[in-house]
C-alpha cells in the first residue's frame, strides 16, 4: 500500500470514528444559552416612546424556539429581573416554558417579584444572589374609581346597561357589597393557580406554600432555607449548573439578545386609532392620562404584582 492510500484510508477511518463519538466529546454541541429577561410581564411589549422594558409571551417563545432549533443547546439560562405584571401572561409565559424539554435553570437578579418569581417556579433549577428580592407570592386586583376625577374636570356619565354587573368595572362608582364577594372570589381563584404552579414547580406542599404566599419579599438567603430557590450564586453559578444538569463540562456561552424594533418600526406596526390615542395623550396632563387610560381599559386587571 504506498503512502498516498495509506492517508486516504487514515482520513476515512478518522471520518468514521469521529462521526461515531458523542458530540460532547469533541467539544461541539456544548451549548449553554442564556436568555434574559427584564421588565414587567404584559401581553404586549411596551412602547419605544414611553419606554421601559417589558417581557411578554412573544418575546420569550422566540427565543426559546431559537433553543429549541439549535441542537448543539444543550441547556438553557433564564436570566430574570421583574417586579410581575400581567397574570394571563405570566401564565403564558409558564406554558412556553414547560414545552421546552432541555435542563432549564433561572438566575435571579435583583429582584424576581410575585409574576417574576411565577415565571421562574417551573424551572429545573433556581439560583438567586444573597441580596436577591424575590418572592411576593399573591395577586392583586384594581378597578379604579375615577368618580372624583370626573367630578372635578365637570364630566357626567349616564349608564345604560344589559346585564346586572356589567358597570361594575367601569371606575364611575363604587362597589356594592356584593360586587366586592364577586371581586374577591376572582382574585382568590387566581391566588390559588398561583400557589399550585409554585407548589408543582418547587415539590412543595400547597399548605406549605400558602404559608409563604403571604406577598412578602425574600431575600435569596430566606428563600433558599425556605425552599424557594435551590442555589445562591449568581449568573455564572446558575451557567455552571445548566451545563451539569445537562451533563456537559466547559460549556459554550450564548448569549441571546432580543430583537429591539426600530422606532420606524413600532409606528408602522401602529393601527391608526392607536397612533391618535399617542398623539392624545402626549397633549394630555396626569389627570386626562389618567382618565383616558380608564376609559380605555375598563375591565379589572388582575396581576401578579
Amino acid at each position: 500500500m504506498n503512502k498516498r492510500r495509506i492517508i486516504i484510508v487514515s482520513i476515512a477511518i478518522l471520518v468514521v470514528v469521529l462521526g461515531a463519538m458523542p458530540l460532547g466529546c469533541i467539544g461541539v454541541g456544548n451549548k449553554v444559552a442564556v436568555i434574559s429577561l427584564n421588565g414587567s410581564i404584559q401581553a404586549e411589549g411596551s412602547s419605544l416612546l414611553f419606554g421601559g422594558g417589558t417581557i411578554t409571551p412573544q418575546l420569550v417563545r422566540g427565543q426559546l424556539d431559537r433553543a429549541k432549533g439549535d441542537e448543539a443547546v444543550k441547556a438553557v439560562v433564564l436570566h430574570v429581573e421583574s417586579p410581575g405584571g400581567s397574570v394571563a401572561a405570566c401564565q403564558e409565559i409558564v406554558s412556553e416554558i414547560k414545552q421546552l424539554r432541555k435542563p432549564m435553570v433561572v438566575s435571579m437578579g435583583t429582584l424576581v417579584a410575585s409574576g417574576g418569581y411565577f415565571i421562574s417556579a417551573k424551572a429545573d433549577k433556581i439560583v438567586a444572589l444573597p441580596g436577591t428580592l424575590t418572592g411576593s407570592i399573591g395577586v392583586i386586583s384594581e378597578i379604579p374609581n375615577v368618580k372624583g376625577l370626573f367630578k372635578k374636570l365637570g364630566i357626567e356619565m349616564e349608564i345604560f346597561k344589559g346585564g346586572k354587573y356589567k358597570d361594575m368595572y367601569a371606575g364611575v362608582r363604587e362597589l356594592t357589597p356584593e360586587e366586592r364577594e364577586l371581586m374577591q372570589k376572582m382574585t382568590d381563584q387566581i391566588y390559588d393557580q398561583f400557589v399550585r404552579v409554585v407548589a408543582e414547580g418547587r415539590g412543595l406542599s400547597e399548605e406549605k406554600v400558602r404559608s409563604l404566599a403571604t406577598g412578602q419579599l425574600y431575600t435569596g438567603e430566606q428563600a433558599k432555607e425556605l425552599g424557594l430557590v435551590d442555589e445562591i450564586g449568581g449568573l455564572q453559578a446558575a451557567i455552571d449548573l445548566a451545563a451539569k444538569l445537562a451533563g456537559i463540562e466547559k460549556p459554550q456561552v450564548e448569549y441571546y439578545k432580543p430583537e429591539i424594533p426600530s422606532l420606524f418600526s413600532f409606528l408602522l406596526g401602529m393601527s391608526w386609532e392607536k397612533l391618535q390615542s399617542f398623539i392624545q395623550m402626549r397633549s394630555l396632563g396626569a389627570e386626562g392620562i389618567i382618565l383616558l387610560e380608564t376609559l380605555s381599559n375598563p375591565y379589572p386587571r388582575p396581576e401578579y404584582r
